[in-house]
This record gives structure tokens, sequence and C-alpha cells, in this order.
């Protein structure tokens, strides 16, 4: 058996595809001449179940015997032209308006990606926070599994509480410290 030098590399690159169910993905990037292999289980060590396809990436990868993967996620910066129009009120925010709301930390009641849209509980809180798909997709995010817990910027709609807003739980804790 030869030992292999164990080496990593930042990356920047563009998310493929990645299937939660398959429990993996793969991320293009001009710095790497193939495809980059992101596993579920690295995308989990960075706070997200998924990560939607398009997304921007910033990895740290290892060539291996078997390719080029990822063995840390830097940060997920939402797919190039993504933007939010789901009420007069978050049409009505730009980009600064909506970072400017406070993270809340909240727990994913249930989320269906069929009907493309869920439901979240801010901590400490009753009322029902609705995360439509739009919301997750200019996040970065594919899709949602119940009780993740997430860091959500929200305003309060017609009928409710929205996100305008999705942040991992763990990528939301590395920003504030």
């Amino acid at each position: 058996m030869t030992e292999e030098v164990a080496t990593t590399q930042e990356m920047r690159g563009r998310v493929k595809w990645f299937d939660p169910s398959k429990g993996f993905g793969f991320v293009i990037s001009e710095d790497c001449d193939v495809d980059i292999l992101l596993h579920a289980n690295v995308l989990r060590n960075f706070g997200q179940s998924s990560v939607a396809d398009g997304a921007g990436i910033i990895l740290r990868t290892q060539r291996t015997q078997r390719g080029v993967q990822a063995v840390e996620v830097l940060a997920i910066d939402p797919p190039e032209g993504a933007s939010l129009n789901l009420t007069e009120e978050s049409h009505s925010m730009v980009g600064e308006e909506v970072l400017a709301l406070p993270l809340e930390p909240a727990r994913v009641k249930w989320y269906d990606k069929s009907k493309g849209f869920g439901f979240a509980n801010v901590f400490g809180g009753n009322e029902d926070v609705f995360i439509h798909v739009e919301v997750l997709r200019v996040s970065g995010f594919a899709d949602l599994e119940s009780g993740e817990a997430v860091a959500l910027r929200i305003v309060d709609g017609k009928r409710g509480r929205m996100a305008v807003q999705a942040v991992s739980w763990d990528a939301a804790a590395r920003s504030t410290e």
C-alpha cells in the first residue's frame, strides 16, 4: 500500500448537481480539470443537508486515487442571477435590506419539496414561519429536512411571518464568531 500525501487546496466553483437521496453530487471549478466529488457528510459538516444546483461554493479539496474530493465546505453562495419576488414586502426589499434583518434561530417543522414550501418554528416563539422553495433556491439550498436547525431572516407578510433568507445554523454561528 502506498502512502498518499494529504495536501489540500482551496477551490471556488459551482454545484453541477447534488442529490441528497444519493448522498453526493459534483462541483465544477476552473481551478480543476475534473469534477469535484461533494459527499453529503462533507456538506453536513458545513451545516446543510442539501445545496442548490448552480450555487457558488468554496471548498477545500484533496486529490486521491479516485479523483478530486471535497473535504470541507467553506462557503456557499446562491446560484447566479437568483432573485426573490414572493410578495409585495419581499419584492420591495433589496439585498442590503434583507441582510439588515436579524438572523433568527429556527428549526424546520416540515418541508415538502414537491409542494414547494414548508414551515419552521423560531426558537422561543409559537408562530409558524412560512418557507417557500424560491427562498431556499436564492439562499443556496435545494431542500430542508424536518428538525434541521437553520437561521432565518423573516418579514411579516399579509398571511403571517415568512422567511426571505435561510442560512445553515452552522454557517450563521461561524459568521458571528
